[in-house]
């Protein structure tokens, strides 16, 4: 949701409480805004104490992330994803466009490109095979 309907949703319902139940209905309608927003907080907290006991840019597998990324994802979703934080490849560029990067045990990996924050972009790249190897018959 963006935020400036979630708060204004939240003004609108402490001014809907108080012009129907007084002062009494105004601190009702803010306990219940304050406890939406420490859940919120909560539930960022933690997932980000379980991306942060991970090793950093790790995925178990980078194709299972890849078909479950969709446009529009915020960093946080991906990180319930990921379980891990990703590895940055770059700063932000001008156009507030920042890449990331998830590795599998098996070299394949993912690149993201959030736009502020939010995914708009992303690649499934697979390692290279081996050179040198024995060569197929003719």
């Amino acid at each position: 949701m963006n935020p400036w309907i979630g708060w204004s949703l939240a003004v609108l319902a402490v001014a809907l409480a108080y012009a129907r139940f007084g002062w009494q209905g105004a601190v009702a309608a803010l306990t219940l805004a304050v406890f939406w927003v420490l859940v919120q907080f909560s539930r960022t907290l933690r997932v980000l104490r379980q991306a942060g006991h991970a090793p950093m840019g790790h995925v178990d597998s980078a194709v299972m992330l890849h078909s479950r990324l969709k446009p529009g994802l915020r960093l946080l979703e991906i990180l319930q994803l990921t379980r891990s934080l990703g590895e940055r490849l770059d700063g932000a560029d001008e156009a507030g466009v920042e890449r990331w990067r998830w590795t599998d045990p098996g070299g394949e990996r993912v690149d993201l490109q959030l736009r502020h924050g939010r995914l708009v972009q992303w690649q499934l790249a697979r390692p290279e095979p081996a050179q040198g190897g024995e060569q197929p018959a003719a």
